[in-house]
């Protein structure tokens, strides 16, 4: 038993002081968060900035590798019980199918506004579905399928640092845009749904202007979070066809990449009623865990330096993208 279980504990021990290491980070990331309001995303990354010097050499390198790649699958493989496609449905065919072409239109948006601008499709696919699905947990699911360059990381965290910063700018100021516009509480939770980036935000933001709006608003991010699965297995789709099915690199990874088929499966089960309350409730809390780590360990692995060389061309390609679902969807709940 002991030779068997011996790799496994060598395993263990190669990465437990880079994964110690972020979980520290995402552990004060948590701890600002708590007791200053700022989104523990962005304090997690910035956190992380701070010690880029312990994923360059030494013990802690495995380590924060790992939680930056396998924890980020793991935590978006449980996003998934926040899905419960009876409540979606609820919403009614016209909602759910401005939102669903909202998420596509925006996404390829970002898809063809990259290449305009020079920036590369990969860059464009990624900032664009993290603005149409569901902020910093899309952009890691859609950072794990695309194909890597020596810009992945760099390209990563830069999109998790804007559209966090971007989704707490829309959260202060879409309540008061829904006013202007004289949407009542439904709309208004149609607006801040369809178009606020990150979960937290949309919850802020909703019941910031009432209950009625808030339980909107989630229910519509909620649509939102269901097309992480479509999108992701058609992008892995779109890359095999583009590379002939050729087995090297992600391009030839499985259609439906394991992390995924988890989030489908846990979504399944939490839609039929299978998870109890306080499992859903555990679930949610080790998903959004994992994912603070994994962002903490990304943040290990980039220097400040090298965010600031990514240009205000991308900054501006993001800002372009939110303002987009925005008028998408303000001109579409003006149409129904």
């Amino acid at each position: 038993m002991h030779v068997k279980f011996k790799p496994h504990a060598d395993r263990l021990r190669s990465i437990a002081p880079g994964l110690l290491i972020a979980a520290f980070v995402a552990l004060a990331a948590q701890f600002l968060s708590e007791h200053y309001g700022v989104p523990a995303m962005l304090m997690a990354l910035l956190l992380g900035m701070t010690v880029t010097f312990l994923s360059e050499s030494g013990r802690c390198v495995e380590g924060v590798n790992f939680s930056a790649r396998s924890l980020l699958r793991l935590g978006v493989a449980l996003l998934g019980v926040r899905i419960s496609f009876g409540a979606l449905i609820e919403l009614g065919p016209a909602m759910i199918l401005l939102v669903v072409l909202a998420v596509v239109c925006t996404t390829l948006f970002g898809f063809f506004g990259a290449r305009l601008m020079g920036r590369g499709w990969r860059f464009g696919v990624l900032t664009g579905g993290s603005v149409a699905i569901c902020g910093a947990s899309a952009a890691m699911a859609l950072a794990a399928v695309l194909p890597r360059d020596e810009r992945s990381e760099l390209d990563l965290t830069f999109t998790v640092l804007g559209v966090t910063l971007l989704s707490t700018l829309t959260m202060i100021l879409y309540p008061v845009l829904a006013t202007w516009l004289n949407f009542d509480d439904v709309s208004a939770g149609l607006f801040l749904g369809g178009t606020i980036h990150d979960v937290a935000q949309v919850v802020g933001a909703g019941y910031s202007v009432s209950e009625v709006a808030g339980d909107t608003a989630t229910l519509v991010k909620l649509i939102r979070v269901a097309m992480l699965a479509p999108v992701v297995i058609t992008l892995v789709a779109l890359l095999r066809f583009r590379t002939n099915g050729s087995p090297g690199g992600r391009a030839g990874a499985r259609l439906v990449p394991t992390f995924l088929a988890g989030f489908a499966a846990i979504a399944g089960l939490n839609s039929a009623g299978l998870l109890p309350q306080a499992v859903v409730l555990l679930i949610s809390d080790i998903s959004r865990w994992l994912l603070l780590i994994a962002i903490a360990a990304v943040g290990i692995k980039t220097s400040a330096r090298t965010v600031l060389e990514v240009g205000p061309q991308a900054m501006i390609l993001l800002m372009a993208e939110t303002l987009f679902i925005a008028a998408w969807v303000v001109v579409g709940l003006h149409l129904l």
